[in-house]
């Protein structure tokens, strides 16, 4: 209320009151407004920078767990399974250790990395991945967020701190750069034993199968776990998204294990796949070598590959009891609703498929197939059936955290493949490809491709190429490559392989180049 005194205009104590609490209440209103905002765009910031989890698994073959229809009861495997996209096609890049590894980290082949073999161990000429090869790590903790690495790196020397990772845990001897590289002469008195007759304790091969002393509890696995669960922990507190690796060498050969794991699987029970023990004709003469010690398989009887492979599926039961500790503890930390989850293992291993155990250098499918599932939580589950490679996985967790490229990436995002199954995938796209350079100082330089129905495998280092119709031989015991009847078929497999070193400039391309044209396609 407006009032005149003394030639003065004055505004009612009344009227000042109401004026406060409007100018008030306004306040209120843009401050609601305010913290509205702030909420979205945390939420936004969230969503443009999730929360990651990796749970890398080693030597883990793609076909044993049953949400696959495989022989071993996997329920926590199974449950996580359902609530992700299934690759049901998924190949590694290099089926050994180092490089399959340091193509996820960094989404570059080998040629690119210079990482092409294993490091440190008996006749490697390597000791580390290139610390400039920062890869998905470096650039995640250059991005703001809170990294987490446990368990094996296998690509030298604290590779993930020189990388920026915030918490280690249960990283045993990959902390220490080695003197000299690891080389297996008591394996091989041990395998010379078995040859002789002998047995280790409880009558068993320990190079193959062991019946570990203890528990659950006492394992390298359990260790891994509960490093892991610290880690979450950890990160659930902190402001940063988090990213974080739980590696596990499990179930990486020899299959040992405790009880009740080591007798879950009646090895009289064990239903031995039809390529088991299988001739090798018309392979390279590289597979008849065996480059470990424990490679040498004449000792094995029918009843150790049983018990070999029962020991393998108790690893692979005590595998889904730590995935269901470490999403159980996500749960109970609070972060799991919001977190991207991604299972994968680096490459599978033989157990007496084509009579080999372990891997080299070949491109069977037991090596070169490995599960994979991705669980973005604002993804519906589905299946996809197309071929997808390892190296595609850096190129997606870019994309989920945008990340500023740091040089080359080899791979593509699965999301399209996600978001709407395998028709984001056209036919001509549906193949995969794999390179395996060197194994342990050993140059063989192969390069394959796989498709719907073949897997050409090129051989530069040997004069036999192989080809398997993968339809109507999934075991891949016929090689066809020389049956004259399928030059059409590896002419153009010879181009697709081509095109595709070419556009990955790999210096293999030019040799190729000149097979094709020697022997025309």
């Amino acid at each position: 209320m407006l009032a005149l005194l003394g030639g003065h205009l004055f505004v009612a104590k009344t009227d000042i009151a109401v004026s406060k609490v409007a100018a008030a209440t306004k306040i209120e209103a843009v401050s609601a407004k305010a913290k509205i905002n702030n909420i979205q765009n945390n939420k936004a910031q969230h969503k443009a920078k999730p929360n990651i989890l990796i749970l890398f698994f080693d030597d883990m073959r793609f076909d044993s767990f049953s949400y696959r229809g495989g022989p071993v009861p996997t329920p926590n495997i199974d449950a996580l399974a359902a609530a992700s996209t299934r690759f049901d096609m998924a190949m590694t890049t290099t089926g050994l250790c180092s490089p399959s590894r340091a193509a996820l980290f960094t989404g570059r082949w080998g040629h690119r990395t210079g990482l092409d073999d294993n490091v440190e161990l008996w006749h490697s000429r390597l000791s580390e991945l290139d610390p400039n090869q920062g890869g998905i790590i470096r650039r995640a903790k250059d991005a703001g967020y809170y990294i987490g690495y446990v368990g094996k790196w296998h690509l030298g020397a604290n590779g993930p701190q020189k990388r920026g990772a915030d918490f280690i845990g249960a990283f045993e001897k990959d902390d220490k750069e080695a003197v000299r590289p690891f080389t297996p002469d008591s394996d091989l008195e041990q395998v010379r034993g078995y040859i002789a007759g002998k047995r280790d304790a409880n009558g068993e091969k320990h190079q193959y199968y062991e019946t570990l002393p203890g528990t659950y509890e006492d394992t390298i696995t359990s260790e891994k776990v509960r490093s892991g669960q610290e880690f979450l922990h950890l990160a659930a507190k902190k402001k940063e998204p988090f990213f974080g690796v739980i590696s596990f060498q499990q179930p990486h050969p020899p299959y040992r294990v405790p009880e009740p794991y080591a007798s879950m699987f009646d090895p009289d029970k064990v239903t031995l796949p039809v390529n088991h023990m299988a001739a090798r004709v018309d392979t390279p003469l590289s597979q008849e070598y065996p480059y470990w010690p424990w490679h040498d398989v004449s000792h094995m009887n029918e009843d150790d590959w049983r018990k070999a492979r029962a020991h393998y599926y108790g690893a692979i039961a005590m595998i889904d009891h730590a995935v269901g500790q470490i999403i159980e503890t996500a749960k109970k930390e609070g972060v799991y609703d919001d977190l991207h989850i991604i299972l994968l293992g680096d490459q599978g291993s033989m157990i007496g498929e084509h009579g080999l155990y372990d891997k080299a250098a070949y491109a069977y499918d037991e090596l070169m197939r490995i599960p994979l599932l991705v669980r973005d939580p604002d993804i519906a589950p589905r299946i996809v059936n197309r071929h997808v490679s390892l190296m595609d996985i850096p190129a997606t967790m870019s994309e989920w955290m945008g990340l500023a490229a740091d040089g080359e990436s080899d791979g593509r995002s699965l999301t399209p493949l996600m978001k709407r199954g395998d028709v984001a995938l056209s036919d001509e796209e549906d193949r995969a490809f794999y390179a395996y350079e060197w194994y342990n100082g050993a140059w063989f330089g192969l390069r394959a491709i796989r498709t719907k129905q073949y897997k050409y495998v090129w051989n530069p280092g040997d004069k036999n190429d192989e080809l398997y119709d993968l339809i109507n031989d999934p075991g891949e015991m016929t090689n066809l490559a020389p049956n004259s009847a399928y030059k059409e078929q590896i002419r153009n497999l010879r181009g697709q392989l081509l095109d595709h070193l070419r556009a990955v400039h790999d210096p293999s391309a030019g040799r190729l180049e000149k097979l094709i044209a020697r022997t025309g396609g």
